[in-house]
């Protein structure tokens, strides 16, 4: 990784708000997300404030005045373009992508069809709606799993077998989203990559007793166990930082942004979804990985202010 000078992008910062919260159903981690980067700024120096993000977010932002936003909200509103365009609108730079990238990342279908445009593996999906022929589906999937197309944390999703089980997650996944999509589930290992601009962080590799990497997993299970770096061989982590780079670059990205990929019993990789704000909560992979890269957290958070100063 680059050094950094970090007495000198405190400096250049200026006043940094860290915007945290929303009203998305990931809200409950956003808070945990940014107290704990607003705390990391506060101790290391920078001039900054924290907003829990609400109606008053315009006036709130022209009263504040800050010279960058920190965005730390998840899922709808966060990560889907609206406060990357909202802040757009009054002038003030931000973290992470933009507009559209963010946009095109929060939606996993039109993410996996621009991969799969561009040749890389994505595993097959179809979007669901009440007219789905669930046994046709179940018959060619097998094993499906099913989730808001639009959402993040792993909320409303679940791996399912049988066709009454599809029909039955399709309903529970259209509270978190109106729309619905279910892909071929992929059996083997799970693997998340941290990109930060033209650089790559350490793989990281889940290991999980729950079914899948669900949110208990990622949030609450103990026993969950991240190995970071991964095990994987040379060639196998060299195709997969190539995965990694061209799912990022292909949408647009820009800062910071996590990719989760699977690898299947044969070794094949597959993306799942791409990440624009990953979490920064003390069992987010992305501040595991740095770690094993030998950045601190505080150096984490100024690389990505940083990287937003060059931009911009």
């Amino acid at each position: 990784m680059r050094t950094i000078n970090k007495e000198k992008i405190i400096e250049s910062c200026g006043h940094v708000v860290v915007l945290k919260g929303g009203s998305s159903s990931e809200r409950e981690i956003s808070l945990l997300s940014g107290e704990a980067v607003y705390q990391k700024l506060l101790e290391i120096g920078v001039n900054v404030s924290v907003l829990d993000v609400g109606d008053t977010i315009v006036a709130d932002l022209e009263n504040l005045k800050p010279d960058l936003a920190l965005i730390m909200l998840h899922g709808q509103g966060g990560e889907d373009g609206s406060i990357q365009g909202l802040l757009e609108l009054l002038k003030i730079p931000y973290s992470g992508s933009g507009v559209l990238a963010s946009a095109l990342a929060m939606d996993k279908v039109k993410s996996k069809l621009i991969w799969q445009c561009m040749g890389l593996n994505a595993a097959d999906y179809v979007k669901l709606n009440e007219a789905t022929d669930w046994q046709a589906l179940i018959d060619d999937f097998e094993v499906a799993v099913v989730k808001p197309v639009n959402g993040g944390s792993s909320l409303g999703i679940a791996i399912v077998k049988d066709a009454a089980g599809l029909q039955k997650q399709f309903e529970l996944a259209s509270e978190f989203d109106s729309e619905v999509m279910a892909e071929k589930c992929v059996v083997g290992k799970e693997f998340t990559v941290g990109v930060i601009g033209d650089q790559l962080l350490p793989t990281a590799q889940v290991r999980t007793s729950r079914e899948f990497y669900d949110f208990d997993a990622k949030y609450i299970d103990e026993r969950t166990e991240i190995i970071c770096p991964a095990l994987l061989s040379g060639k196998e982590q060299i195709e997969l930082n190539e995965l990694a780079r061209a799912a990022y670059t292909s949408l647009g990205c820009e800062g910071l942004a996590r990719v989760d990929v699977m690898q299947d019993q044969d070794g094949a990789f597959y993306l799942l979804e791409l990440n624009t704000i990953p979490g920064m909560t003390a069992h987010s992979f992305v501040p595991i990985a740095a770690k094993q890269a030998g950045i601190n957290f505080g150096n984490l958070l100024l690389t990505i202010i940083e990287l937003e100063q060059t931009v911009n």
